[in-house]
């Protein structure tokens, strides 16, 4: 009788174990670069990607950027969370034409993830990054601040995980961005690059 027991015991904590670690996000080596030019210097001398990746992550980052940047009402409200010369209006960014009353952070750089484990080391995704307030970065979603644009770490893969977008949407005013706690505020996880 005791012998069944412990069979059931260790058999419970094995597939809770077994649970636990199925619940484990999956993680993905990430680079992040200030610009193109730092992508393809570091593709030359064998970084996570090639040159031509570089620019097929760039021109990714930039359309999701132009879909899925957080717009403002003011220059005020979006340099208050993106710190004092770091906006434009979206008339300025966005080539099809936009709204001159709509303000959009600048990009800053952008962040290359490679899927670990994935044959052939393909890329997974790529994301633009803007500054945040306290002079940091942040993802196009606002979830994850980072110390520096330019750097290499293993992260989580929810860090690439599509913006909703908001262009034709109406653009947030200081009391909405405010009831967000701020675009990347301290709510945020933290990323592993820089400090």
């Amino acid at each position: 009788m005791r012998k069944r027991s412990r069979t059931v015991a260790l058999t419970i904590l094995g597939a809770a174990a077994f649970t636990v670690a199925g619940c484990r996000e999956e993680q993905v080596e990430a680079q992040a670069f200030p610009d193109l030019a730092s992508c393809q210097a570091a593709a030359s001398d064998g970084g996570l990607v090639t040159a031509g990746e570089c620019d097929q992550a760039f021109a990714e980052a930039e359309a999701l950027h132009v879909e899925a940047a957080p717009r403002y009402d003011s220059l005020a409200v979006c340099e208050e969370q993106h710190g004092a010369g770091n906006c434009g209006s979206e008339e300025e960014q966005v080539s099809n034409g936009g709204s001159g009353g709509i303000f959009m952070p600048l990009l800053a750089g952008y962040l290359i993830g490679s899927m670990l484990g994935r044959a052939g080391g393909g890329m997974a995704a790529s994301q633009p990054m803007y500054r945040n307030a306290t002079g940091g970065f942040t993802n196009a979603a606002g979830t994850t601040n980072f110390g520096s644009n330019a750097g290499r770490a293993q992260m989580g893969a929810q860090n690439f995980t599509r913006p909703a977008a908001t262009a034709g949407r109406a653009p947030m005013t200081s009391a909405t961005a405010a009831s967000r706690g701020g675009f990347g505020g301290a709510g945020a996880a933290r990323g592993g690059f820089g400090g």
